[in-house]
């Protein structure tokens, strides 16, 4: 007799059947006569639901802070420092105009910028030449053949001072100079006649001109201290970096930089320019809402001198997706498929996808009728894939709780086919959320203006998947984006 033939006989005569041998057949063996004969029945699963748990609230993920430095690059034109030097320098420079007894030598002098003080760079110092006019008198008495004769004769000549400068900056940002003589040369050499004879007065007047020397190179200081002013512009760019930027209107997410303290390195001078780097160090956070609310300080840290500055600004990215849209997107995706196992002789339709947390995993609970009717577990640890730019799931496997019920009633379900097609096709598109978030900031960063003497500019060179965390309404994905923030300082005279 052929198998389909004792099927349909099986099926037309069961109610006598079992009713013939069912005070003497146990109910294991009809279980097993069915299965031999097509009959099989579905199995109800009832596993123990995983609990949900999360270890971050959103908060705390926006919350999560990123070290990072922006370079304020300040750079003063020697040209610049000179012209100064020369709108400062006028008139007469230095006299003395008295003949008293303190006076000793007997000597007045007056002294003029003869042409513009001239300075260059040369192993990190500024040397300057100060042409220089000078107007002598000397006072004097003589006796010859024993007849005292008194008066005074004056000249006129040039000479040319040299100094050289090395710049420094405070930590209560004051720029400082220490400026020193490197000597001076003659243009033209001092005398005086009396009576009819030339009379030398060099070393008169070079020691009267190096006594004064200090005062000059004082006077160089005091006002490449005044009119060399850092400070407020540092306030400027601290207040500038601290405002909010808008990175996504749809989600409503800015970029907040909280800074902490300022580095410098030591003034350079080379290639016309004196410079100094300085870094204002801090965190960068992406917040979600509301514009953040920010009030303008007026001081900063004092400085911190330090011979490099650090690169690279990070900038943590956000992706979410609501546990709402992440069910309503795999239930698109999954509800009404079926799936067959051991060549067709059990199928299952996933018929529910519901989705929540657990710590660090993702719990799937998915509805099923076929072969099986009732809920499982199944849970996977998600992260960001940068490569197809999907919030994807790996590990998948199922709950303990599941498995254990199906390890009794449905072992053919656990040999994996099932969860592989779950973790190859769970996934999430956030792409576009972390490109749109990109293409702010580097509209944010865009070479551009912000203040009088103030620039902004930089740029982002990579993105690196960091994390994505279940919180308890969303999974949020955290890009970090590396790169570069300038805010460029100049016309500081």
């Amino acid at each position: 007799m052929h198998l389909t033939k004792v099927r349909t006989e099986f099926s037309m005569c069961r109610h006598t059947f079992f009713a013939f041998f069912s005070s003497f057949v146990y109910v294991p063996v009809l279980g097993l006569l069915g299965v031999m004969f097509g009959c099989k029945s579905a199995t109800t699963t009832q596993p123990k639901a995983p609990a949900e748990a999360y270890q971050h609230t959103n908060m705390e993920i926006q919350s999560e802070k990123h070290k990072s430095v922006v370079h304020v690059p300040v750079e003063l034109s020697i040209a610049e420092v000179t012209k100064q030097l020369n709108v400062q320098v006028q008139g007469i420079i230095y006299e003395d105009n008295s003949f008293n007894d303190d006076n000793q030598d007997n000597f007045k002098i007056k002294v003029w910028k003869r042409s513009p003080i001239i300075a260059e760079a040369r192993d990190s110092l500024l040397f300057y030449t100060v042409p220089l006019r000078i107007w002598a008198e000397k006072a004097y008495k003589i006796s010859p053949l024993g007849i005292e004769i008194s008066g005074s004769q004056s000249t006129e000549f040039q000479i040319n001072l040299k100094f050289m400068t090395r710049f420094g900056i405070d930590p209560n940002w004051q720029v400082n100079t220490q400026t020193v003589s490197a000597g001076f040369d003659w243009v033209t050499k001092p005398s005086v006649k009396v009576a009819g004879i030339d009379i030398p007065i060099t070393g008169l007047v070079s020691r009267k001109i190096s006594e004064n020397l200090g005062t000059i190179s004082k006077s160089i200081d005091d006002n490449v201290r005044k009119n060399f002013i850092i400070k407020p512009y540092i306030v400027q760019a601290w207040n500038l970096i601290r405002e909010p930027r808008l990175l996504s209107e749809e989600y409503r997410t800015w970029l907040v930089v909280t800074p902490t303290d300022i580095l410098a390195t030591p003034f350079e001078i080379q290639n016309g320019k004196i410079s100094t780097t300085i870094g204002i160090r801090g965190f960068t956070q992406t917040l979600l809402g509301e514009k953040p609310a920010t009030k303008p300080v007026v001081d900063v840290p004092n400085l911190i001198i330090t011979d490099k500055v650090p690169q690279g600004f990070q900038i943590g990215l956000i992706g979410v997706v609501p546990y709402e849209e992440a069910a309503r997107l795999a239930a698109a995706q999954f509800i009404g498929k079926t799936f067959d196992f051991k060549d067709g002789i059990y199928k299952i339709e996933v018929t529910e996808v519901d989705i929540y947390g657990q710590n660090d995993k993702l719990v799937i609970k998915a509805g099923l009728k076929g072969s099986i009717n009732g809920f499982i577990y199944l849970k996977g640890i998600p992260y960001y894939d940068a490569a197809t730019r999907l919030l994807s799931l790996k590990n998948v496997d199922y709950d303990l709780s599941t498995r254990n019920v199906l390890v009794q009633t449905a072992n053919w379900l656990l040999q994996g086919r099932f969860t592989k097609q779950i973790e190859q096709e769970f996934v999430f598109p956030i792409g576009s959320q972390i490109d749109e978030a990109q293409k702010a900031i580097r509209q944010q960063l865009s070479t551009r203006k912000v203040a009088k003497g103030i620039d902004l500019g930089g740029r982002l060179d990579t993105l690196i998947p960091d994390q994505v965390y279940l919180t308890p309404t969303s999974l949020v994905a955290l890009v970090v984006a590396k790169g570069r923030i300038e805010v460029k300082i100049d016309g500081l005279l």
